[in-house]
């Protein structure tokens, strides 16, 4: 090697050991607004600084900025300091969605900081982790149908099986059931969908504490997305949405 490429190699070197310091010490803002449940955390490394976790049907538009400024003061820090942003992207409410993207756009843009999103079931399907067989997460969606996803857990992280999809739900359990392992179910749905769940062989319904999306799950999740960008801009909402 010339002299010229090994000095590129040393700044290379140089520039990915700076650069892994930085995300070790990445200061995250998850915001959630997808479905029911609001969550908004604050997040450094694996540490959880400030997590708000609400659900009930109140309107998303009037609590969740109040939400942010509370977590992020309450983490000790000051907007500026945020590194990345992240929102989760969906499936869900259009108008649930169309409000945390739009303030997660803004402050992004605002700030300069780095915006993310991520797949909405991704998040609930961390409640899964230490499960022996498949995670489904899905979100009722009206007229029959879920949202659903089917993730499992390969070296410590939970991975998606197939795509997130839009499907109706007897549909979705006859595919399952031509599994090989058990099923775990996680929803803040069991009110509509749990007497038809309890009732297939190989379904387990997750209990209470599994079945909501935690925002700092979603901040951990983020952080790991190899999309290093100053800021990602959303072309539009996500095609999985019910009005």
């Amino acid at each position: 090697m010339n002299k010229n490429g090994s000095l590129l190699a040393q700044l290379a070197v140089h520039d990915l050991s700076v650069y892994m310091r930085r995300y070790q010490k990445m200061n995250v803002l998850a915001i959630d607004s997808s479905n029911l449940v609001m969550g908004v955390a604050v997040t450094e490394e694996q540490k959880v600084l400030s997590e708000l976790i609400t659900n009930n049907k109140k309107n998303h538009s009037e609590r969740l900025m109040p939400a942010l400024a509370q977590m992020v003061q309450a983490a000790g820090l000051k907007p500026s300091e945020l590194d990345r942003i992240v929102v989760a992207e969906g499936p869900g409410s259009y108008t649930g969605l169309r409000i945390g993207i739009t303030i997660a756009k803004t402050m992004a843009w605002t700030l300069k900081k780095e915006l993310v999103g991520v797949s909405s079931l991704e998040v609930v399907a961390q409640n899964g982790r230490g499960f022996e067989g498949y995670v489904a997460p899905f979100f009722d969606a009206r007229r029959g149908q879920v949202f659903a996803g089917l993730y499992e857990q390969k070296d410590g992280k939970m991975v998606p099986t197939v795509p997130d999809r839009l499907v109706l739900m007897e549909n979705w359990l006859a595919e399952l059931a031509k599994r090989d392992r058990p099923v775990l179910f996680l929803s803040n749905d069991f009110d509509k969908w749990g007497e038809k769940l309890s009732s297939e062989a190989f379904a387990v319904l997750g209990d209470s504490t599994q079945n909501l999306p935690r925002p700092a799950e979603l901040a951990r999740i983020g952080a790991t997305k190899n999309r290093f960008l100053m800021c990602i801009i959303f072309a539009g909402l996500p095609s999985l949405s019910r009005s």
